[in-house]
């Protein structure tokens, strides 16, 4: 049984607006792949776009939580700081566009009523994220 969650998740746009695309991946405590994917979201910026990425990775949660442990600790890492900082509650949100996709996190949290961490964590490690949004990004271009 899955009792512990490691989302990485990242968001990037070419451009800044530009075409945007998330980038989700899933592991277990011990490092084994649970899902993994990317996908486009329109045109958008860099940090609309990291935020898009947690919110589909709490809506995989959402989706998939009748296979999970009711004891589930879920522990996010992404590259994003500001992201990171906002969520945490270590920043104010100013923009009315990235504190709209807070309200959405929020809202997200509480659907799923476990214990969520999140961490910044340096771009080195989160290449397997990284990795889908740019696969994401090339197919759709």
């Amino acid at each position: 049984m899955v009792n512990t969650l490691h989302i990485y998740t990242d968001g990037g746009a070419r451009g800044n607006p530009g075409p945007a695309a998330i980038g989700i991946y899933v592991s277990d405590k011990d490092n084994k792949k649970i899902a993994g994917f990317g996908k486009t979201i329109g045109i958008a910026t860099n940090n609309v776009a990291e935020y898009k990425a947690v919110i589909g990775a709490l809506d995989w949660i959402i989706e998939n939580a009748k296979d999970l442990s009711k004891n589930l600790k879920i522990y996010f890492s992404m590259d994003s700081k500001l992201v990171c900082s906002q969520i945490v509650g270590l920043f104010k949100v100013k923009n009315a566009d990235l504190r709209a996709l807070l309200f959405e996190v929020r809202d997200r949290e509480a659907q799923i009523s476990l214990p969520i961490y999140y961490k910044h964590i340096p771009r080195e490690q989160n290449t397997k994220a990284d990795a889908f949004v740019n696969e994401a990004l090339d197919n759709s271009m």
